[in-house]
């Protein structure tokens, strides 16, 4: 090996080697040292649906904290299809992702798609929904089981107490559908007046609420409460009840959104449970880089939500 001890020379290299550096976004590497770096990469995020609000918003959320970051967001849309959802998976690795975030259209099904990027030594933060059957790198949620019993209580006050309940049910599989739903009935049981006659799925989608409820009123016509497990769903039985909404059924929502809250404004919602949509898109894009950098993350962190009524909804438009 030629060794060369010109001084001058050496310079140069040194120089050279700087602007190769610079221009290559070479941080951390062995040749140009320094602490690694997520700035530059791209990070995917594989949202269940964009038709819903809460999730735009958790989009926005996480597309403000990405431009702080400097990191390329990539988002999906998987239209509430966990075949769509499997393929994005696949596609965002090829297209070179450091770190994909999935908020899961159904947590069981989410596992296939999951369990490669895993393999691959991918880093993978789940957002919303957990991943069923696979350990990811972070989960980031609402605590969903919490806020299902603080409906209970906010319903059961409202309703007096007493009287037939029926539920309004999200996504089958989704692990907040799970939760939102175990933290619901395990609380309402603690009022011996209430009897919940029916539960069904509405898949979070208000026109589907609609139909749902209309159904489950003409087979069970003594309703007093309805516990939507998110606001679409909640809007969805208003529009159902039309006059009877909050005056001879009260209704309660998940979730927090604009129109949700604008229906506890105007008392045909009793309350709501509102999430930090935005929130969790920022913490879930911040543990992505935190990991692309081989920085420690939380396993699991959960993110507060609060009760809504009428008397402190002001507070939250």
């Amino acid at each position: 090996m030629m060794f060369i001890s010109n001084p001058a020379f050496k310079k140069t290299v040194r120089a050279a080697l700087a602007i190769v550096c610079a221009g290559t976004m070479m941080i951390g590497t062995a040749a140009c040292g320094g602490s690694s770096s997520a700035s530059g990469d791209k990070v995917a995020l594989l949202v269940s649906t964009l038709n819903n609000p809460f999730f735009v918003d958790l989009r926005d959320g996480a597309q403000e904290a990405a431009k702080d970051l400097g990191v390329e967001l990539m988002v999906s849309d998987a239209q509430n299809d966990s075949a769509t959802q499997q393929n994005q998976a696949q596609n965002a690795q090829s297209q070179g992702a450091k770190a994909v975030i999935i908020n899961p259209v159904d947590s069981d099904a989410a596992s296939p798609a999951v369990a490669p990027l895993l393999s691959s030594n991918l880093p993978v933060i789940s957002v919303d929904r957990a991943v069923t059957g696979e350990e990811v790198t972070s989960h980031i949620a609402s605590d969903n089981v919490a806020g299902g019993a603080q409906a209970a209580d906010e319903l059961a006050k409202a309703i007096g107490e007493k009287g037939d309940v029926i539920i309004l049910q999200g996504t089958p599989g989704a692990a907040s559908t799970r939760d939102r739903g175990d933290g619901f009935k395990k609380q309402i049981k603690k009022y011996s007046g209430i009897k919940v006659v029916a539960e069904q799925t509405a898949n979070f989608d208000r026109a589907e609420a609609l139909n749902v409820t209309t159904n489950l009123l003409q087979s069970n016509p003594d309703v007093v409460g309805i516990y939507a497990e998110n606001d679409e769903m909640a809007l969805g039985a208003v529009q159902s009840l039309g006059a009877k909404a909050g005056k001879d059924v009260k209704i309660f929502g998940f979730d927090g959104t604009e129109d949700g809250l604008k229906a506890v404004n105007s008392g045909t919602m009793v309350g709501t449970i509102a999430q930090q949509p935005k929130e969790l898109g920022k913490k879930a894009v911040e543990a992505a880089v935190k990991a692309i950098k081989g920085e420690s993350v939380e396993k699991t962190e959960s993110i507060e939500v609060k009760t809504v009524t009428k008397e402190n909804v002001a507070d939250f438009q």
